[in-house]
């Protein structure tokens, strides 16, 4: 029997720690969200307020946790490295172009 499917067309190569680190935030960021989206729309469905003070505990957890898979998120993308020699201001006036 001939084999049509080729293992050699995956990439066979493997996730660095950072990759994998990163589709982990991503994924639990698409967790996070979606709990968030359950969460309002428990709040917005109940009249009891025994249930209602439930889904604001349950809408601040959820919040707190997305605030710190965002903070994550920010120390993995690395900030675009300063300029040690910025460059010169113009000292001419909008006008001075203008005339000269």
């Amino acid at each position: 029997m001939k084999m049509y499917f080729s293992q050699s067309s995956r990439a066979n190569r493997t996730l660095s720690e950072k990759e994998i680190e990163r589709n982990a935030l991503l994924s639990d960021l698409e967790k996070t969200k979606k709990a968030l989206e359950i969460a309002y729309a428990g709040f917005d469905n109940v009249t009891e307020p025994d249930l209602i003070d439930c889904y604001i505990y349950e809408v601040n957890s959820v919040l707190k946790r997305y605030k710190f898979l965002m903070e994550q998120a920010a120390a993995l993308i690395p900030l675009p490295e300063e300029d040690t020699h910025p460059a010169p201001l113009n000292t001419e006036t909008p006008a001075a172009s203008l005339i000269g």
